[in-house]
C-alpha cells in the first residue's frame, strides 16, 4: 500500500501549474500514467556524470534539483516523478571516435554508474530487464531503469563482447553513433558498407538470439533496410523523429515507418530541437555555408567567428515547439499506426531543449497536447509505454524460441574477408 501511495502522489506532481492539473486532459494524462508505465528510450544521465565529473558518482546527488547546475541539467528525482516516468533506458555512451578496448572500458564504467544510482535509491529505482519487470516496479511505484548501449565501437567488433554486455544488463544496442564502424553505416557519415557487412549480420542475428532490442537510431537509411531485411524480432529506434517533417538523416523517412510497422517495432519520437523544426535544419545548413564562406575568404579563426556571430545576429535561431514535437508523433501514426510510436527525449544528452519540454518532468505536457487533439485513453497508453512493452515481450519471446542456438564465435575477418 505505502508504494501505491507513492506512486499516487508522484502523479499528483505532474504539471505543476494548479490549474493545469484540473484541466480535463491533465486528469486523464494522470489516470492513463496511474496504469500504464511511461517508458522513455534514451536518456543521457550517465554521460553527464562523465563530462561534469569525469565518471566519478559520487558527485552526482539526484536528490537535489539538478537545474541550478551551470548548465542545468534536465533529470533529477523530483522532475522524475512530475513527469510521472514508470521506466527509463539509461543511455550508456561513448564517443564515436574512441574504439577498441578503450570504449568497451567507458561503456563498462557508465553501466557500474546506472548500477550505483539504483543502489543508492532502492525507494526509487529498480534495474529492469524485462517487460513484466517493468510492470511490476511501476506497480510498486519505483522507476524501472534499463541500459541502452549507444554505439556499437564498444563491441570491438567481437560477439563475445556483445554477450558480455547482455549479461550486465544492456538490453538494446544503438549499432553505431555518428561514424561508420568497421560493420555498419551511420546516418551522418559518408556510406562505406551500404547498410550492413555481413559481421553486421551476425551483430543482429546474435541480438535476436540474445533478447537484446536492436536500435536503429543514427544508422543510415540503407542499414536501417538490412537489419529490416534480416531481423526476427521487432526493433527500436529509442530517439528519432519523422524524416518527412524535418529532412534530417537522424529522422527516419516514411517507407521505413511502414517496413516497422510489418516487423512490429516502435520509433520513439526524440524531442532534439534540429530533429523537429525544418527551419532550424535549414538555419544550421545556411549557417554552415557562412563558415564554409568566412573561410573560403582566407579569414583566420578569430574573423570566422566573427562573422559567425555577426550572421546569428542577422538571422536568429528558429525554435522548435512541443507542437510539433506532437506533429512528429501524430505523422508516424499515421504512416506507421499507433502500435509503432513511443517517446525517446534525449534528455541530458542535447544543449538545447524545447520550450515546455525542458526536462523530464514535462512529459504529461505532450500527452495533455495531444489529448486535446482527440487522443483516446488507449492511444495515449500506447504512446507512453505500452508499445514498448509489446516490443519487448516480442523481442523475449523470440530470443525464448532460439534459446537452443549455439553462441556465434565467428570473428570479423571470417565474415567480412578482411583482417582487422
Amino acid at each position: 500500500m505505502h508504494r501505491v501511495l507513492l506512486l499516487t502522489a508522484a502523479l499528483a506532481m505532474i504539471t505543476t501549474p494548479a490549474a493545469a492539473q484540473d484541466s480535463p486532459e491533465s486528469q486523464r494524462v494522470r489516470a492513463v500514467l496511474e496504469q500504464t508505465p511511461l517508458i522513455d528510450g534514451h536518456n543521457d544521465l550517465p554521460w553527464q556524470v562523465e563530462e561534469r565529473w569525469h565518471g566519478d558518482a559520487r558527485q552526482l546527488d539526484v536528490t537535489q534539483d539538478l537545474s541550478r547546475l551551470d548548465p542545468p541539467m534536465h533529470t533529477d528525482i523530483a522532475r522524475l516523478r512530475a513527469g510521472g516516468v514508470g521506466g527509463q533506458f539509461w543511455s550508456v555512451y561513448v564517443p564515436a571516435s574512441l574504439g577498441g578496448p578503450d570504449a568497451a572500458a567507458k561503456v563498462l564504467q557508465q553501466i557500474d554508474i546506472v548500477h550505483e544510482l539504483v543502489r543508492r535509491h532502492p525507494d526509487v529505482f529498480e534495474l529492469a530487464y524485462t517487460a513484466d519487470d517493468i510492470e511490476r516496479i511501476h506497480r510498486e511505484g519505483r522507476i524501472a531503469s534499463l541500459i541502452g548501449m549507444e554505439g556499437g565501437n564498444a563491441l570491438n567488433n567481437s560477439l563475445s563482447v556483445l554477450r558480455s554486455f547482455q549479461a550486465l544488463g544492456v538490453r538494446y544496442i544503438t549499432l553505431t553513433h555518428s561514424d561508420n564502424l568497421d560493420w555498419v553505416d551511420s546516418a551522418t557519415d559518408e556510406p562505406e558498407h551500404d547498410g550492413l557487412t555481413p559481421f553486421g549480420v551476425a551483430v543482429v542475428r546474435e541480438m535476436n538470439r540474445l533478447g537484446m532490442l536492436v536500435d536503429l537510431s543514427h544508422v543510415s537509411e540503407a542499414t536501417m533496410n538490412d537489419v529490416l531485411d534480416v531481423t526476427s524480432a521487432p526493433v527500436i529506434f529509442s530517439h528519432s523523429s519523422a524524416r518527412a517533417l524535418d529532412n534530417h538523416p537522424r529522422n527516419v523517412p516514411d517507407a521505413v515507418l511502414r517496413r516497422v510497422a510489418q516487423n512490429g517495432g516502435v520509433v520513439m519520437v526524440t524531442f532534439v530541437p534540429g530533429f523537429i523544426s525544418q527551419e532550424i535544419r535549414d538555419w544550421s545548413l545556411a549557417r554552415t555555408a557562412e563558415r564554409d564562406r568566412l573561410a573560403a575568404l582566407g579569414g583566420n579563426d578569430d574573423q570566422v567567428a566573427q562573422g559567425l556571430t555577426a550572421w546569428a545576429e542577422a538571422n536568429p535561431l528558429p525554435q522548435a515547439s512541443l507542437s510539433q514535437v506532437a506533429d512528429h508523433i501524430a505523422h508516424i501514426r499515421d504512416v506507421a499506426g499507433i502500435d509503432h510510436v513511443g517517446l525517446g527525449g534525449d534528455f541530458d544528452g542535447i544543449p538545447s531543449t524545447i520550450p515546455g519540454l525542458d526536462s523530464v518532468a514535462d512529459y504529461p505536457g505532450l500527452l495533455e497536447e495531444l489529448a486535446r487533439r482527440g487522443w483516446s485513453d488507449a492511444d495515449l497508453a500506447k504512446l507512453a509505454g505500452a508499445n514498448v512493452l509489446r516490443v519487448m515481450r516480442r523481442v523475449e519471446a523470440v530470443a525464448a524460441e532460439q534459446a537452443g542456438e549455439p553462441a556465434n564465435f565467428a570473428s570479423i575477418s571470417e565474415l567480412d574477408g578482411s583482417p582487422r
